[in-house]
Order: C-alpha cells, then sequence, then structure tokens
C-alpha cells in the first residue's frame, strides 16, 4: 500500500504557524533592540522663561530633534506647566543664574537630560544652575523601583485571567462566564496591587482610590482584549493578544524611562498600546493628581470595549451555530 499522503491542508498551515512565529520573533528583537539602540530624549516638550535674549540663546543651544522648547512669561507659569505635565520640565533663565525645573516622577530620564542641560546653560553664563524636583518620587522609594515594577504585575493579570478562566469556563456556553471573571479579577486585584504599593512599599502616592480605578482599567483592558480575541480567532487570537501585550507593549510602555526617550513613532505606539497607557495612567493618577490621565483613559477603555464587542461578536455566532433543543432530540431519538 502506498504510504498515506498528509493530511489536506497540512503544508500550508504548517508553514503559516512558521512564517508567524518567524516574524512574531522578529517583531519581538526589534520592540527591545531598536528603541534601545536609539534611546535619548526625542522631542522632549520642556519650557524656558526669562529675557528674551536669554530665551533665544536656549533655543539656539538645543538640539530641535531632542527637545521642543517653549517659551513662557514668568516662572510661576513652567512651575505649573510641569506640575499639570504639560512639559516634563523647564529652565528659568536670570542673571543670577538658571533654575531647572524637574519632575523625576514623570521620567527619570528627562530629569537627567534637563539637568546636564541646565548646568551647560549656567557655565555659558557663568553662573549656577539650582536644581528644583516639583514632582519626585516618594521619599521611601526615591527611584521609582515600585512603580516600574508594577508593569509586569498588570499586564500578567490581564494575560493570566484570561488563560485560567478559558480553562475553567471553555466554550461558547462559558464567554459570558469569562468576561465577567476578567473584569471581577481586574476589580480585585487592582485593588490588591495599588495598596501594596501605596501602603506596602510607599512607591507611590496621591488618591488610593483614583489610582486603583486606572489601574482596574489597565487590567480589564488586557484581559478583555485578549478574551475577546481568543473568542473571535481561537488560539491564534489568544497567542496575539499575549503577544501584543508581553513581547511589544512592554519594551514600548516606557514606564521606565519615560516616553520621551524612545524613538518618536516607537513611544506613540506604545502609548497607544495598553500597556503604555496603563503605565502612564498609573503615574498620572499616582503622582500627578490626574493630570493628563483623559487620553491614557480613553484609551483603555477604547481597547476593553473592542475586546467585549469580539466576544459578543463571537457570542452571536456560537448562538447561530449551536444546535437547537429541538434538533438535539432529534438527533437523540
Amino acid at each position: 500500500m502506498p504510504p498515506s499522503s498528509p493530511l489536506p491542508g497540512t503544508g500550508r498551515k504548517l508553514a503559516l504557524v512558521v512564517l508567524g512565529l518567524a516574524a512574531l520573533i522578529t517583531t519581538m528583537l526589534c520592540a527591545f533592540a531598536l528603541p534601545s539602540l536609539n534611546s535619548g530624549p526625542h522631542h522632549v516638550p520642556i519650557g524656558v522663561t526669562g529675557p528674551q535674549r536669554a530665551t533665544d540663546a536656549v533655543r539656539e543651544n538645543t538640539d530641535d530633534n531632542a527637545w521642543d522648547v517653549r517659551v513662557y512669561e514668568t516662572p510661576a507659569e513652567v512651575r505649573s506647566a510641569v506640575e499639570n505635565r504639560e512639559i516634563s520640565g523647564a529652565l528659568a533663565v536670570t542673571d543670577q543664574g538658571v533654575d531647572t525645573y524637574v519632575a523625576t516622577a514623570g521620567g527619570p530620564s528627562a530629569t537627567g537630560a534637563l539637568t546636564a542641560l541646565g548646568d551647560g546653560i549656567a557655565a555659558q553664563q557663568k553662573t549656577e544652575a539650582s536644581i528644583h524636583d516639583l514632582v519626585p518620587f516618594t521619599a521611601d522609594d526615591p527611584r521609582g523601583t515600585g512603580l516600574t515594577s508594577a508593569l509586569l504585575p498588570m499586564i500578567f493579570g490581564g494575560i493570566f485571567p484570561a488563560l485560567i478562566l478559558s480553562s475553567v469556563f471553555p466554550g461558547h456556553r462559558g464567554l459570558r462566564t469569562r468576561i465577567v471573571g476578567a473584569l471581577l479579577f481586574s476589580v480585585v486585584a487592582g485593588g490588591a496591587v495599588t495598596s501594596v504599593l501605596q501602603f506596602g512599599t510607599h512607591s507611590i502616592d496621591g488618591s488610593y482610590w483614583l489610582t486603583t480605578l486606572g489601574v482596574v482599567l489597565g487590567m480589564a483592558a488586557m484581559s478583555t482584549t485578549i478574551l475577546g480575541l481568543q473568542a473571535r480567532f481561537g488560539m491564534a487570537g489568544f497567542a496575539f493578544g499575549g503577544a501584543l501585550m508581553m513581547l511589544l507593549g512592554n519594551p514600548l510602555s516606557g514606564l521606565t524611562t519615560g516616553p520621551h526617550w524612545l524613538p518618536s513613532g516607537w513611544a506613540t505606539l506604545g502609548q497607544l498600546l495598553p500597556p503604555g497607557a496603563s503605565g502612564s495612567l498609573l503615574r498620572a493618577n499616582a503622582f500627578f493628581d490626574g493630570a493628563s490621565a483623559s487620553l491614557p483613559t480613553l484609551d483603555l477603555a477604547i481597547w476593553a470595549a473592542v475586546g467585549i464587542a469580539l466576544a459578543f461578536l463571537a457570542d452571536q455566532r456560537g448562538k447561530r451555530t449551536a444546535p437547537s433543543p429541538s434538533r438535539l432530540e432529534t438527533a437523540t431519538a
């Protein structure tokens, strides 16, 4: 007897799987390596105030690709802009010296670069620079270790519920239970994560409930997106959702350095993905009293809505394809 031929379509499926995995690994390498190789200030918004000759000198001596210099009338205005996250820092130039206003909690890398810029301008004017950290990390965690370490638990808080709930409540009948379970988990886990960061390690400050709502929304956006993709596209959807959050969203989140430390295109993509938006929302709520929180909130709400919509479409499709009770009785008769 001739050897049995491969199942129809097996070779095609194998090729698609191999090519898909290769593309995934290549994308992951790009997401981790390219932004790191090109890290540095990229259009970091900063303010400057002082006499016109001084502000003009600052503009002329700064790289347009690194800094986005905006002129303000008074030191009070630049301080307010930093505290409201309109800019990452500012320089107030006077005849007595240079006052450098930074917000370390908004991005430690930008703080270091802006401090060096202020020192350089002060040296040119043969004066001294004074550093004013308007929004620092907490005294118990001055380097922000707790904040930067929170992203992975938040990402896993989106992936694990989708994986475990799909195993416990499989199939079409368990779809709605999986969605409800993911939302409930996000509430419980979000409160727990915020409690550890605020009351355990004292890594964040601000309103506990406001910060908790942001963490809950971030986890819910990630888990519902993965569940929706899985419900609509099966295991391929789950793999794509997990890779999107972990392998692409994690390195592009900018939570450790601040988004302006990544190349512009990568930074924009990272802030649009749920991990980056979650990190930005956590930073805004924990240190800036919710300033500039509207965009990441809207972004996460859209992701959650898309995930639930995909699950709803899969639910409707399952209802149409599921056999009716009368047909089941006929089949078993």
